[in-house]
């Protein structure tokens, strides 16, 4: 049997169609978009500008309001840096402790530069209170940054409610839709997203590019530059244009906007189905974030006396899938996401994540349950446990 993939939270593979927009870019029509005087420049800044409106388009903004970047890490580092350094009257951050590390690691660094930042604890299904965010609010709050749906757990943060509140008080709102954009509803008109981060690769796209989207209607946001170069990206990200890697991106966004309803519905489905035979056959299995808002792809579980990494090991084979973020070290550490939900417990340390996507199919996620079904059983067999408390 072929392996089957399934931590597509941690990447996606590249679609056809993207695959077959990009090559183009990556042989005959190399150009720098930045040498408009000839024609083959022009050729690559038209095919960037076509890309920059399809990202713009696929979340509601406008084609002016897409700032492309190496990644979406680089996106998240420019909100909070960017606005950080765009306000130096203000000094007040506000974010969450399930964050990614790509804005947990700027803001720390903004509390060593003397930023006072609050980090809003989650309840037990991974979810901020708008209420307790709100509470928080201040005249020195210069940025809220939450994330749209978290990576490990897939629980849904209620971003349009945020957003409310923020518009509400004048603060500038920036969210990390890296997990959404595949096959979640964006609209960042709607939301009051005033700064928004994207992965080209978590939406069948290639890595290494990314895109933020910075509102250029009122509230109209500033941002100041993390790097000095030639200008390109309305200088706030200066560098020659990765052209083919933006056609891709642009391609990606441009295939998710028109599949998203359907697909979320599709993976929804598959994933009730293996939640539902996993959790009837593998006694004392939990199911990790909230049972309802989450994305339509994310299964997070924990299992009693099971060691995750022991249990993907003895299955990689056949199977991909994650005992947590992929975007972090290699070190074998709790993740930070399932200890803020459930503290130091053995629920936080035996997580794993499975995770279909646009090409898995309902076979392979019955297959996929029936093997984690059998090696749970082969690897508790000599040791049972209670219920995970």
């Amino acid at each position: 049997m072929a392996r089957i993939y399934l931590d597509h939270n941690a990447t996606t593979p590249i679609d056809p169609i993207v695959l077959q927009a990009m090559e183009p870019y990556l042989r005959e029509l190399f150009g720098n978009p930045s040498s408009v005087e000839h024609e083959d420049g022009n050729a690559a800044a038209r095919a960037v500008g076509a890309a920059r409106a399809l990202v713009a388009e696929a979340i509601g903004a406008r084609e002016n309001e897409i700032i492309f970047t190496g990644s979406c890490t680089e996106a998240d580092n420019l909100a909070l840096f960017g606005v950080a350094r765009a306000n130096p009257q203000k000094k007040h951050l506000i974010t969450t402790v399930i964050e990614h590390p790509a804005i947990l690691e700027p803001a720390r660094a903004l509390e060593r530069d003397g930023w006072r930042v609050t980090y809003l604890p989650v309840d037990a299904d991974g979810r901020v209170s708008v209420n307790a965010l709100s509470r928080s609010l201040c005249d020195d709050t210069a940025l809220v940054s939450v994330m749209a749906a978290n990576n490990e757990v897939g629980s849904l943060q209620p971003i349009g409610e945020i957003g409310a509140v923020c518009a509400a008080r004048g603060i500038i709102f920036h969210t990390d839709l890296a997990q959404v954009a595949a096959c979640g509803d964006i609209d960042v008109e709607r939301d009051n997203i005033h700064l928004a981060s994207l992965s080209a690769h978590k939406v069948y796209g290639p890595k290494g590019i990314g895109a933020l989207y910075v509102r250029s209607r009122r509230p109209r946001v500033k941002l100041a530059p993390m790097l000095f170069g030639g200008g390109q990206e309305r200088g706030l990200r200066p560098g020659t244009l990765n052209t083919a890697g933006i056609v891709g991106m642009g391609a990606a966004m441009a295939v998710a906007k028109k599949s998203a309803k359907a697909e979320a519905a599709r993976l929804s489905a598959m994933c009730t189905e293996f939640r539902d035979l996993l959790l009837a056959q593998v006694p004392g299995a939990v199911l990790n974030g909230h049972p309802t808002e989450r994305l339509p792809n994310n299964l997070s579980f924990s299992i009693p006396a099971l060691e995750p990494l022991a249990l993907i090991r003895s299955l990689r084979e056949q199977l991909s899938f994650s005992a947590s973020s992929a975007c972090t070290t290699d070190k074998i550490e709790t993740s930070h996401v399932l200890l803020a939900m459930y503290g130091n417990t053995e629920r936080a340390r035996g997580a794993f994540r499975i995770a279909p996507g646009r090409f898995t199919t309902e076979a392979q996620m019955r297959d996929a349950a029936a093997l984690i079904i059998d090696e749970c059983a082969r690897l508790r067999r000599s040791s049972p446990a209670p219920a995970i408390v």
